[in-house]
Formats: structure tokens, sequence, C-alpha cells
């Protein structure tokens, strides 16, 4: 049955399947939000359909929402992932994906980092004769190894390669990403970015009295920010622990909390941090370092950038695309703690240099604007779903 009308880009109607969303706040959840925000500033019509919260959290008021934007959120059933039980996976069917899909009338299929929800969604969109866009964000076999699973990491990767060929356009953040999927066969590849906020993260934000409390001596201060979970290898910045006259500021919230402020006693965590606090934060460090190996793309370096803070972060995945090394930062081989230590020290120590990099990694980032990147996602959205229409 094909549920496609003859309508002007600007009718267009969007199913956006996300496997995170509210108040789950990660890299996939911000790329959504900024996706509506710029469907409703544009004047296009969207639903979001993702998995439902916790009952507690429900009851308490602080579940999904039921809109963003004045776009309608609709949940389905979930469970807790037993290995990080504040993320919610979904525990629905095809047919019951179909039927919303139908009932709203949408036009293209936005699949968000799909997975497990976005894989019965496209097979509902493949039913229903939708064309879809799935946007490859999060690099789920590397976790196996990452969560003592190593035996999964081939099955995942089969249904990361079934997912993505099956979509009528996958969209990568990098050029590794893009690479990492042509390996695998996938077809109708395409690179789009993420852009970022300058108004919010910019160098203004520096805050002195921050700078006072965490580092009182005038230390160098060195800050990572994201979730603490095992696939962000935050243990890995042990490695920087003896650097003397510096602090290291940890910003985030995440199952290995507990275990991180054990091992890096003398780290100043911060919590879960977003918006004026977090720009203001990362404005007011001296170095930013991001060890994680499996991203895709890595959104909080950018906002270190337009904040005029230099990166240094390992050579894989994203951060190749986003880190000019010897110049806006530096990067490491990745498991190399030691040449993770020697190009932290190589900024710490050396103040003509790093405000050199800051200077070129603020001016690096300047053009990245997110109304550039939803005009060309609202043109991928038009594109499938004219070549389905031809026919």
């Amino acid at each position: 049955m094909r549920v496609i009308d003859e309508k002007h880009a600007e009718d267009v109607k969007v199913a956006i399947v996300a496997e995170s969303f509210l108040p789950h706040f990660n890299g996939v959840t911000n790329s959504i939000l900024k996706t509506l925000d710029h469907l409703r500033q544009t004047g296009q019509e969207a639903v979001v359909i993702t998995p439902a919260g916790s009952l507690a959290g429900e009851l308490s008021g602080h579940g999904v929402p039921k809109l963003y934007q004045g776009f309608k959120i609709l949940t389905v059933p979930s469970m807790p992932l037993a290995s990080y039980p504040e993320v919610r996976v979904a525990a629905t069917s095809v047919a019951r994906l179909r039927k919303m899909l139908a009932r709203e009338r949408v036009d293209v299929v936005h699949l968000a980092s799909p997975f497990i929800l976005g894989w019965q969604a496209l097979r509902a969109a493949q039913e229903l004769e939708l064309p879809t866009v799935a946007l490859y964000q999060t690099e789920v076999p590397s976790y196996a190894a990452r969560y003592k699973m190593p035996w999964l990491t081939q099955r995942l990767w089969e249904h990361v390669r079934a997912i993505h060929t099956g979509a009528d356009l996958t969209l990568v953040p990098s050029t590794f990403s893009y690479h990492q999927l042509e390996s695998l066969g996938v077809p109708r590849l395409a690179i789009s970015g993420r852009g970022v906020d300058t108004a919010q993260f910019t160098p203004r934000r520096r805050s002195e009295q921050f700078r006072q409390a965490v580092a009182p001596n005038d230390e160098v201060v060195i800050g990572y920010v994201g979730r603490l979970a095992a696939e962000k290898q935050v243990a890995d910045l042990q490695a920087l622990a003896s650097l003397e006259n510096t602090r290291l500021v940890i910003v985030g919230s995440g199952p290995l909390e507990d275990e991180l402020r054990s091992l890096l006693p003398n780290a100043h965590f911060t919590g879960f941090l977003s918006g004026e606090r977090l720009a203001e934060v990362m404005a007011s460090l001296d170095i930013f370092v991001h060890p994680g190996a499996s991203e895709t793309f890595c959104q909080t370096i950018q906002e270190a950038m337009a904040c005029g803070v230099p990166v240094v972060a390992v050579g894989r995945g994203g951060p190749l695309d986003l880190v000019d090394s010897s110049r806006t930062g530096w990067l490491y081989q990745p498991g190399n703690l030691s040449e993770l230590r020697s190009r932290v020290s190589d900024l710490a120590y050396d103040d003509a240099k790093r405000l050199a990099f800051a200077s070129a990694a603020l001016s690096s980032v300047q053009d990245r604007s997110w109304h550039s990147i939803g005009e060309q996602l609202i043109g991928h959205y038009e594109h499938v779903r004219m070549a389905r229409i031809r026919h």
C-alpha cells in the first residue's frame, strides 16, 4: 500500500523515529532537537516516535514529554537496558509502528541512529512503501567488547548492514563512518555533518569565577564532557592525573560515575550540565580531551572549538575530520596513553602554542551552522520522497 501524496517540499510531514529522546540527553537527542527546531522554523510537519520512559519518571513528571516545539511525541512500550538502566529500549511490534505511521499520514521516515526501534520502523515503512532516511550516529558494535560481550560484535555489524542497506538513504556524520559503512557494502551513502551553536558556545562565556573555584592556583584546566560510560573510555584520563600544575574537570553523568570518582580522586566532577552552564564550563577550559575511540562524530569537540578551546582526541572516527592535528589540537593513536599524556603536556606547558591552537580552533567552526545542516536534511527528505514517487 503506497501512502505518498504529491506534495510540495514545504508540505512534507516527517516521522522521526528515535531510539532515545528527552529526558535522556546525548548526541542523538541533541541532533533530533536541532532537526525539530529547524522543521518548526521552516513550517514543516513532524511527529516523533520513541520508547516510553520509566513508570517512575512518568509519574514524577520527568518522563518523555508529550510535545516538543508543538510536535507530537508518541511513545511505544519499552524496557530498561540491563547494562545501562537509564536507557530504555523499545518493546513493540512492526504492526504497531505500521499503524502509527499510517495514522499520522507521514511522507518520510527519519530513522535516528536506528538499531532496535529503528529496525522495526524501517520494516513498517517498507510495508507502507514510505521512503526512509537513516542517520548513522552510533557505532553500537564497538560497544560489545567494552561491555564484555565481544562475541556479539560481528552479529551487530551484520544488523547495522541490514538496517542501512534497507534505507533509501543513509547519512553519515564523518569520512571515517562513510568508509566504515561502505566497506560493509551499504549503498546510497552521503556525508552530513553537524552544526554548532556559536551563540551558545563562545569564548565570551569563560568564567573566572569557575576557574578560581576549580583551579585556585592558576592551574591549567583540562576537561572532558560526555557520558560516563564504558564506550567513552574516560578511565584513560588517569594518564593525566600526575601532570603538575593541572586540574582535570569531568562534566557528565552515567553508570561509571562512582567508579571514575575513585579512579580520579583529584578531578573535579560537575555532574550533568546543559545549556548556558555547560557552555560556561566548556569555555572555561584550557584544553579539551576526548578519549573515546568509537565516536562517529563527537559534537562536544565542535562545541569546545567554538569556545576557543584546543582539543586532544583519539585519532579514530569523527575526530579525524574535526581536529586538524598540529593546528587546532592533537590526535593520538588509539590506545596509546603515553601519547595522550605527551600531547596534553605539549599544550599545557606551552602557553603560546595553546593560545595559537585555540585561535585556530575557534576560526575552524565559525561557518558550521545548524541552519545549513537543516536545509540539507530537508533536501534529502525531498530527494527520497520524489524518487519513490517517480518509481
